[in-house]
C-alpha cells in the first residue's frame, strides 16, 4: 500500500511547480513572458543577438517583478517555461528553470531598474554598435538627425528634438559581463539624460520606461549607430557645426 506521506509530498512538489509556472504561462501575448520570446526572436532576425549571446528584461510594476530571459538558450528558441522571474523588491528568485543559469546581465538590468525606474531593459550584441565604440572614445554623439527624435530627454519631459545633440556614454569591456556594473552605474549617473550606455567592443545597454518605449528607443539608436558608421567612412562629421 503506497506511503500517504509519499502522496502528499508529490502532491505539493506538484502544486508549487504548478504555482510557479502560473508566472509565465499565459494565453495573454502581452503578459512578460511571451513578450521576451517575441522580441528575442525578434532581435535574433533582426541580428542583434547571435547563439545565445544579448538579453532582455521586463519589469511588471503592478507585482513588483522581474521577468528575465535565460542564460545559454540560443535566442530564437526561447519559451516561456525557460524565463527567470524576481521579486523586484528583495532581488530574490521566486521562479528558477530547472538546468538553466539566470543572465549575466541580470546585475546591469537591476542598476537601469534602480537609478532610471526603468520599465524594460534590452542588451544587444549589434554590429553598428560594437563597430561606433572603435570609431568613438568616451562617447558617440549625432546631431540633427531626424531619428534623434524617437530618444527622449530623460531630465526633462519630452523627446530631443532634431537638432539636438544625442550623447551615450561609453564603457570599458570586461571579461565577465558582470563585472561591467559599477561602471555602467557610473555613466548613467554622469550622463544623467542617457537612455543607453555602449559597452567597447561588446554591444549596447537600452532602458525605457515601458518595454515597448525601450524597443523603439533601441531601434531608433541602432538606426542612428549605423548611419554614424557611413557618415564616418564617407568624411561626415556626425555633429553639424552650428553655423
Amino acid at each position: 500500500m503506497p506511503c500517504e506521506c509519499c502522496h502528499k509530498e508529490i502532491e505539493s512538489k506538484s502544486k508549487s511547480e504548478s504555482d510557479e509556472d502560473q508566472l509565465v504561462i499565459s494565453g495573454n501575448a502581452e503578459h512578460p513572458a511571451n513578450l521576451i520570446c517575441e522580441l528575442c526572436r525578434n532581435f535574433y532576425e533582426n541580428g542583434w543577438v547571435t547563439g545565445t549571446g544579448g538579453g532582455i528584461s521586463i519589469r511588471d510594476r503592478e507585482r513588483e517583478l522581474l521577468y528575465l530571459a535565460p542564460s545559454g538558450v540560443q535566442k530564437e528558441r526561447i519559451i516561456p517555461k525557460n524565463i527567470f522571474v524576481m521579486d523586484f523588491k528583495n532581488k530574490a528568485y521566486i521562479r528558477k528553470p530547472e538546468n538553466l543559469k539566470p543572465s549575466a546581465c541580470t546585475p546591469l538590468f537591476i542598476a537601469a531598474y534602480g537609478i532610471r525606474n526603468a520599465g524594460a531593459c534590452i542588451h544587444t550584441h549589434s554590429q553598428s554598435a560594437v563597430l561606433c565604440t572603435l570609431l568613438f572614445d568616451k562617447v558617440f554623439e549625432i546631431s540633427s538627425i531626424e531619428q534623434i527624435k524617437a530618444i527622449p530627454k530623460v531630465t526633462e519631459p519630452g523627446n530631443l528634438w532634431y537638432s539636438d545633440k544625442l550623447v551615450i556614454p561609453i564603457i570599458e569591456n570586461t571579461e565577465k559581463e558582470e563585472q561591467l556594473e559599477s561602471t555602467l552605474r557610473e555613466a548613467i549617473e554622469k550622463y544623467p539624460g542617457t537612455t543607453a550606455v555602449l559597452v567597447r567592443r561588446h554591444g549596447i545597454y537600452v532602458w525605457g520606461e515601458t518595454v515597448w518605449k525601450a524597443k523603439v528607443y533601441n531601434e531608433a539608436i541602432d538606426y542612428l549607430l549605423e548611419l554614424a558608421i557611413k557618415m564616418r567612412q564617407l568624411g561626415i562629421p556626425t555633429v553639424k557645426q552650428l553655423e
